[in-house]
Formats: structure tokens, C-alpha cells, sequence
């Protein structure tokens, strides 16, 4: 039995639920966000919450039970507060900013690095090194995350890159005389 399956999702004010055939439509002052169900589980939405069951005995079912319910539980989080990453930039003349819809890095490269803001992703660059990715749907905040890191991740010795705000940096010791 699924210990996070079992518990019916939430739904708060101003965010509202609906089932569309095998699809449900999260709706919410951040927008609007869809999840294709798999034939696996059942979603029945009851007043404030969201119910889902799985349709079988099998593994399939009881692994896409929790799974499912998860996977609403951030749609729903997503329409209402949203999810936000932060990322602090580390490095002599390492910096960004954003000019027009495009965020552009300075990280030690001989050239600036252009990175085009998807929809539905807002960037802001309070400071020349936090850059700030917010946005409804926690897959792409956490990918556009992860390609703006890929760029220059963290090295061990100095630690120059770009990190996450809560990411620890193991470092190592330099060579000895």
C-alpha cells in the first residue's frame, strides 16, 4: 500500500481542479498546468480535494499511485505559490544579468554565454551573481536550474561556478610543496 497515494491532495482557494477525460487541469493565479494520467490509476476530485486510487493489484498500479499523486500535488502548489530556485555564481568577473529575454553569463569563457528564457520561467538577477529561476511547473524551474548550472558547475579547489544557494561544495586540498 502506497503511504503517499493514500492521502487525498489539498486544494486551495483560488486554485481550481478539474478532471478532462484521462487529463487533469490545474488552474491558478500563476496559470494553468495538465497532466496526462496513465491507465494505471483513477483521479476523482471531491470538493477541496484530489482522490486517486490505483486501478489494480499490480506493481505498475501501486507504483504509479504515489507517483500520480505527487506529480498533482505540485501541479496544484505550482498554480498557487509556485516554485523558485536560487543560484549563487562564485568566480573573479564571474557575473549575470538580463538583457531583453535572454540571460547573459559571464563565466570565465572568452566569449558571454546567451541563454534564451523559456515560457512560463521568469529570471531575475537581483544581485550581478544570484540568479533567481522561478515558475508553476517544479520539472522545468528544476531543468532550466540545472542547464544554467551545466554551463560552469562548481570546482573542487576554489569552488568558482555556479551553485545552488543550498549546495555544498566538497573541497579538496591543492597540491603540496
Amino acid at each position: 500500500m502506497s503511504r503517499v497515494g493514500k492521502y487525498p491532495v489539498p486544494v486551495p482557494a483560488g486554485v481550481q481542479v478539474a478532471l478532462q477525460g484521462r487529463t487533469v487541469v490545474a488552474k491558478g493565479k500563476l496559470g494553468e498546468l495538465k497532466l496526462d494520467l496513465t491507465d494505471a490509476v483513477d483521479v476523482k476530485v471531491e470538493g477541496s480535494e484530489v482522490a486517486v486510487a490505483p486501478r489494480g493489484s499490480d506493481r505498475r498500479a501501486r507504483t504509479m499511485w504515489g507517483t500520480t499523486r505527487s506529480l498533482i500535488q505540485g501541479m496544484v502548489t505550482g498554480v498557487s505559490t509556485g516554485f523558485s530556485k536560487t543560484m549563487e555564481i562564485t568566480g573573479t568577473g564571474y557575473r549575470a544579468a538580463m538583457q531583453g529575454n535572454d540571460l547573459v553569463l559571464n563565466l570565465g569563457y572568452s566569449h558571454e554565454v546567451r541563454y534564451p528564457v523559456p515560457k512560463g520561467i521568469k529570471i531575475t538577477c537581483e544581485k550581478p551573481t544570484t540568479v533567481k529561476v522561478e515558475g508553476a511547473d517544479k520539472r522545468q524551474v528544476g531543468q532550466v536550474a540545472a542547464e544554467i548550472r551545466a554551463y560552469r558547475g562548481p570546482e573542487p579547489y576554489k569552488g568558482k561556478g555556479v551553485r545552488y544557494d543550498n549546495e555544498v561544495i566538497l573541497r579538496k586540498e591543492g597540491k603540496k610543496k
